[in-house]
């Protein structure tokens, strides 16, 4: 696909990019894994769909929809018992797969079941899948697949923009010189690992007046590494620096009513042993905080301001949109309801077509 048709594609085609009104299915950040303790249990909304999640004794995460099925209680009011979850108003218990196993007045449960979402923890934070069944991994730094990692917690923020526009923000090659002040040519490779994850990468050497550069050339003599990974168009990896020390933050983003972006900013690198590969790992997380603290800055005015509409692409913009029709490519979810958005397209056409066949009539 060329760059005329590329821009052709995403400007013709738009749906899901960018729509207040969709997210793709995938693994969504809640909560800090710290944030929840064993036994707590909390009201958290993702997405607009509202949700329960405790932590069982067994140290397990679990999420619930929100409300009992009985009489519709928060089941946040609530406590845990052991692995299972009882609700305050009746006392009516669920276990961890959300079945009903004990009604006190009635002596024995009814055959019901609360709907359950696949949970998980990665990288200090809780996660969860939007879908039925998760069929990609949760997002991860390609280069540390395989890696034992050690993480931290960066910042928590609010964009007044949709995820989308945030996380296209990484691979506008213009903004580098314009607003980081990296007079860079910057040339991005593509490369999708799967149907929900995209890689854009470069290599390049230059911006030699830039502050950046200028802190961190004395620890290479090669290009400084550049890449971006996105996974489900609102979390992506970034990873930066030379060959021998590459620093990773990922930036994984929810949508927020009114299509707003909340993130939380993760601090990753290879996980080392001992008491000074504890020491260095922490000092190569300060470090890997300042990188994206310096790359932030800039841009932070901008996402609080911003009207996206791209009118007028030109051929700078090639990543930007590769991304948007990577997105549109992939399975979108509605908001709150978390139900397929291909059907209600499917359902607006048939109406369509209704209409316009009554009107020929």
């Amino acid at each position: 696909m060329n760059v005329n048709s590329q821009i052709f594609s995403a400007r013709s085609q738009k749906k899901t990019f960018n729509n207040p009104q969709r997210f793709i299915e995938g693994w969504y950040w809640v909560l800090p894994s710290r944030k929840l303790r064993k036994g707590e249990v909390k009201a958290v909304t993702v997405l607009g769909r509202e949700l329960v999640i405790y932590r069982g004794q067994d140290k397990r995460v679990i999420t619930f929809d929100a409300y009992c099925p009985h009489m519709g209680a928060h089941l946040a009011e609530g406590k845990v018992e052991g692995n299972e979850l009882r609700c305050f108003f009746h006392n009516w218990k669920f276990d961890a797969d959300g079945i009903c196993v004990d009604i006190p007045c009635l002596g024995e449960p009814l055959p019901m079941k609360l709907k359950s979402w696949h949970t998980a923890e990665k990288y200090g934070m809780i996660w969860v899948w939007t879908g039925e069944t998760p069929h990609q991994p949760l997002p991860f730094v390609p280069e540390l697949e395989d890696e034992e990692c050690y993480s931290a917690l960066g910042s928590r923020f609010i964009k007044n923009c949709h995820p989308n526009v945030v996380m296209i923000n990484a691979i506008d090659a213009q903004h580098f010189n314009t607003v980081h002040n990296l007079p860079l040519e910057i040339v991005f490779e593509k490369d999708e690992l799967n149907e929900n994850a995209i890689t854009f990468s470069n290599t390049t050497r230059g911006g030699e007046d830039s502050f950046f550069i200028k802190l961190i050339r004395p620890f290479y003599k090669n290009a400084v590494t550049y890449s971006m990974c996105y996974w489900y168009g609102s979390t992506g990896t970034v990873t930066v620096g030379p060959d021998f020390l590459h620093f990773h933050i990922m930036f994984t983003l929810r949508m927020t009513e009114q299509g707003k972006a909340e993130g939380q900013t993760l601090l990753i690198t290879k996980k080392r042993k001992g008491i000074f590969g504890w020491l260095f790992n922490s000092v190569v997380l300060s470090l890997t905080k300042m990188v994206g603290n310096y790359f932030a800055k800039g841009d932070t005015k901008i996402f609080q301001t911003i009207k996206f509409d791209m009118r007028t692409p030109i051929k700078a913009d090639q990543s930007i949109m590769q991304f948007i029709n990577h997105v549109e490519r992939q399975k979108a979810l509605s908001w709150e309801t978390w139900l397929d958005a291909r059907s209600r397209d499917i359902e607006s056409s048939d109406r369509s077509k209704w209409r316009d066949e009554m009107t020929s009539d």
